[in-house]
């Protein structure tokens, strides 16, 4: 049986030590790009293959990152876990990635699998409910972890956490109106008393205190079902209404279409920036999250941690920006 290639015949091929060849399977950007060309050729010459399961065993790092994700039927969600993936593929990692569907219970049993099957580290947006379990059960594990998008409450916030400066884009949002001149505000969506409401509302209920005007709060699970029913509920109860800021995009897109229907005018921004607003008729206003950006800092974090050990701030907000369309 033909003895099958080592790293060492790689780096005799190549002309390099051993060590830069590892570097190179390891897709360190410490190695000169002429440099990677003679490994990489040398590695499909003598069919080199890298044994991942070889390395784990030695460095303890599987190059595997679990990303658990509370609800990928939402939009925003989904465009953050693909532009996660991405950012951490490009620095030579692999992602899994689970839904749980806002189930603590799911979320236990997904964490629990991606534990046992030895992820390098965990990315999680927490699913609302009692999640003790869950926590003590990544703390027990070591596993470098942090939590994005919604914050944990003060008692279970023991790692990390990374998101956009949700206040700011509700004042954002805010400014904009009272520029207009508009007074009679509402708040619409988002479930009462729940961390990412009242961020995204702080900056709205500071805004009308400041133009002395009451404020009008629609509260309510964040779907375009939720945004259509509000439409009505604004014509027939506060008729007087000039402005919508919404919890997300999905409230404001069911929003937007119902107001359409009916013949409301009413003017709407939006939260996230999903893709779909673009295309909308009239086209959405919205807090832009920048989620690109912000994934590719949760990336750079989750692997300086991995690799060198250093741990990423208690808090990190990324910078929101008002997106007008129309």
């Amino acid at each position: 049986m033909e003895k099958r290639p080592t790293i060492v015949d790689v780096a005799k091929k190549a002309g390099v030590s051993k060590s830069t060849v590892s570097l190179v399977v390891r897709n360190s950007s410490s190695v000169r790009d002429k440099t990677r060309l003679a490994v990489l050729h040398a590695m499909e010459e003598l069919g080199y293959v890298y044994n991942r399961s070889a390395a784990n065993m030695r460095t303890g790092n599987a190059g595997l990152v679990g990303l658990v994700i509370n609800d990928l039927t939402n939009p925003f969600f989904t465009e953050f876990a693909t532009s996660l993936q991405m950012a951490l593929n490009e620095k030579g990692y692999a992602t899994v990635v689970a839904n749980t569907d806002d189930n603590p219970e799911i979320q236990d049993r997904v964490v629990g699998a991606m534990l046992e099957h030895g992820v390098s580290a965990l990315i999680l947006s927490p699913a609302y409910g009692d999640i003790d379990g869950t926590l003590a059960t990544i703390k027990r594990s070591g596993v470098p972890t942090v939590h994005v998008l919604r914050k944990l409450p003060p008692k279970q916030s023991i790692f990390p956490f990374f998101a956009p400066d949700y206040v700011a884009g509700g004042r954002m949002a805010m400014e904009h109106f009272v520029s207009r001149g508009l007074k009679h505000i509402a708040f619409v969506g988002g479930l009462e008393n729940f961390g990412v409401t009242n961020e995204r509302m702080t900056g709205y209920l500071e805004g009308m205190a400041r133009i002395g005007a009451d404020p009008i709060v629609l509260s309510g699970r964040p779907t375009r079902e939720f945004g259509s029913n509000a439409a009505k509920i604004l014509r027939e109860q506060y008729p007087k209404c000039q402005g919508a800021v919404c919890f997300n995009d999905l409230v404001a897109l069911g929003l937007l279409n119902a107001c359409n229907k009916i013949g409301h005018e009413i003017d709407i921004i939006g939260f996230d920036d999903i893709q779909e607003g673009q295309y909308s008729w009239p086209a959405l206003n919205t807090i832009s999250c920048d989620i690109a950006v912000l994934a590719n800092e949760i990336a750079n974090n989750v692997l300086a941690w991995l690799e060198n050990g250093k741990v990423p701030e208690e808090v990190y907000r990324s910078e929101v920006s008002l997106t007008v369309r129309s």
